[in-house]
């Protein structure tokens, strides 16, 4: 499908690996220059040379760590006309309220929730001066399935998704659009990781994680692309209705029963 987002220009942070990645790509295949932005210099040069062997679009590279209150203002100042802003950053650590103390917990809110709401803060300045542009937020579905074993995820998840509702409902009134994607699991290397911590609560070996995906619809998780092409319909013309909503990506699972 063509999306019509040749020569528009899109940031996307956590771009260097999974679902960041994969979107990056995705909006590069679609004739957008994209701006990677992700903490580790050689990753994102090694994500960059794999896009440009494939598309023939401008791929900058940014290596800033966002949960830095000052990274924000920074890629605003260099990178003013932008057409979308993907916010995917985040690595929130599973476990129950007694396992996160104050310290991790601040931390991993730092770089997700303030990381979010701080370059959104930026970017929507300047979009609405343009009037014109689209900004797009990985959260995920423990924000409205919640888990006490995932507590800071499903606590900093559920107030992205109201920020993300809240601005969206009045992003109209200057011409542009705000939505979010809630992906439930998804086939990263995050994924892994808490896939191990889950396989030693529950099962008593972190390396039995496999195990653990029996259940999961269609016995897998979803792949970083199945997301990926969400991100980039919602970014274009083609959804130019969507605003203030929230797409769930769970194969169903934050309507189970159980």
């Amino acid at each position: 499908m063509d999306l019509n987002l040749r020569g528009r220009k899109a940031l996307v942070t956590g771009a260097s690996k999974g679902i960041g990645y994969a979107t990056a790509r995705c909006l590069a295949q679609e004739g957008c220059d994209v701006v990677l932005v992700s903490r580790t210099a050689a990753d994102l040069e090694a994500a960059r040379e794999r896009i440009l062997k494939e598309c023939n679009v401008a791929v900058a590279v940014e290596p800033r760590d966002m949960s830095d209150s000052k990274s924000a203002p920074a890629l605003a100042q260099k990178y003013p006309d932008l057409d979308i802003l993907v916010n995917n950053a985040g690595a929130i650590p599973g476990g129950t309220l007694e396992e996160i103390d104050e310290a991790r917990w601040r931390t991993a809110w730092d770089l997700k929730v303030f990381g979010y709401i701080n370059l959104t803060r930026e970017y929507f300045r300047l979009m609405k001066a343009r009037r014109k542009g689209v900004i797009v937020n990985i959260i995920g579905a423990a924000g409205e399935k919640m888990n006490s074993s995932y507590i800071a995820g499903s606590a900093g998840n559920a107030s992205l998704m109201a920020f993300t509702r809240a601005l969206g409902a009045v992003a109209p009134e200057v011409g542009l659009r705000v939505v979010g994607i809630n992906p439930g699991p998804v086939a990263t290397d995050r994924h892994v990781t808490l896939m191990r911590k889950q396989a030693q609560d529950k099962l008593g070996a972190s390396e039995r994680w496999r195990e653990l995906s029996k259940n999961l619809p269609y016995g897998r998780a979803a792949t970083p692309e199945e997301i990926a092409v969400m991100a980039a319909f919602l970014a274009s013309d083609l959804s130019a209705y969507t605003t203030g909503t929230i797409i769930t990506i769970d194969g169903g699972l934050a309507n189970r029963s159980g």
